[in-house]
């Protein structure tokens, strides 16, 4: 699996998630959306430029244009709920890809928020088959999420290549996923990976959870 961290390059990016880690600014719920957002399109940008182009003549009312358009059918999935502020800054870019929509989230067996397990409860998707998937989850902290959506997605058929689109990574996180997708056609994409996980499974630093801070604490 080829990996992209994009921290390791200075840029506007670093900005944005350094808001969106920072306590003083957690209160501010359109603030968080909005910086995962733009976030979104930092990452639909460099997803853009290794996919497959065809030279296509485009009429002005001045002549004709040469324009290499892109030419994969491309499945944008987010992962509900948190995973929605970056899809929609996917959608601004690819604002014509299908769209496909899995929940995978934690559902916890203690008071303490130590023993979980991944439940699917939810499957919105076309058809796969030999498509560009590029997964959309902002925060990859086990990897387990990410393993129970994609195996869910797997029903509608196999893709041709993958792209996961993440904004914070744990380095267990980035290793688990490695061991879970095709090594050949998986492209991770990060904004940064963080060292630790702490015992509840939150990354360290990290930020908290995403979802509750882009649309409120759920019960």
């Amino acid at each position: 699996m080829k990996i992209n961290n994009l921290s390791e390059t200075n840029s506007i990016l670093n900005h944005f998630i350094a808001e969106m880690r920072d306590v003083t600014i957690h209160h501010d719920s359109l603030r968080f959306r909005r910086n995962i957002e733009r976030i979104g399109n930092i990452l639909a940008y460099e997803i853009s430029k290794t996919l497959d182009y065809q030279v296509t003549s485009v009429k002005t009312p001045l002549g004709i244009a040469e324009a290499p358009l892109y030419s994969n059918s491309v499945v944008l999935a987010p992962v509900l709920r948190a995973g929605l502020p970056l899809h929609q800054g996917f959608l601004q870019f690819f604002d014509k890809a299908e769209n496909a929509f899995v929940s995978a989230s934690r559902q916890y067996s203690d008071n303490e928020h130590k023993h979980f397990e991944i439940v699917v409860e939810y499957l919105s998707s076309p058809a796969i088959d030999n498509k560009t998937l590029i997964l959309i989850d902002p925060m990859l902290a086990t990897g387990a999420s990410l393993e129970f959506a994609y195996k869910t997605l797997l029903k509608r058929g196999t893709p041709w290549e993958i792209h996961i689109a993440c904004v914070i990574g744990s380095r267990f996180g980035v290793k688990a996923l490695e061991k879970i997708f095709p090594s050949d056609k998986t492209t991770l994409w990060v904004g940064t990976i963080d060292p630790e996980l702490d015992e509840k499974a939150y990354i360290v630093p990290g930020l908290g959870d995403a979802g509750d801070l882009a649309y409120g604490c759920k019960i």
